[in-house]
């Protein structure tokens, strides 16, 4: 068996409608409410066809059951990176929530990027890749 690429993550959730805000604004990505589920208990977030979060309220069931307990940022997971567009605008985008970031730039292979943490304390690395000439 070979991976072929990421699927999706899973992130569990003491605020459904604000990190569903937060996904849509920064991400573009739009909820939909997850198979044979509750949309309060379980909505999926869409990248055009490809559901790339999977979010759960706190206290609802999960398919493996496990215990999650909030705290530092990601956890034992250090970030969760997407590929993104629209680098000034999402600089302004996490400037007017007021929220804390970071920067990097690696100019040898044209990369941007963004480092902020969702409302769950998830950290995401946001990636702008620059044309290659």
């Amino acid at each position: 068996m070979t991976a072929r690429h990421l699927d999706h993550i899973n992130i569990q959730t003491h605020d459904m409608a604000g990190t569903i805000a937060f996904y849509a604004e920064f991400l573009g990505l739009e909820a939909r409410t997850a198979p044979q589920r509750d949309p309060s208990e379980r909505q999926w977030l869409y990248v055009g066809e490809r559901a790339v979060i999977h979010l759960n309220l706190f206290g609802t069931d999960n398919t493996i059951p496990r215990d999650v307990i909030p705290g530092d940022p990601t956890g034992a997971i250090h970030h969760v990176a997407f590929e993104c567009d629209g680098y000034d605008d999402t600089i302004a985008k996490i400037e007017a929530r007021g929220l804390h970031y970071a920067c990097n730039d690696i100019p040898a292979i044209g990369l941007r990027q963004l480092f902020v943490n969702d409302p769950n304390n998830v950290l995401l690395e946001l990636n702008f890749r620059s044309p290659r000439p």
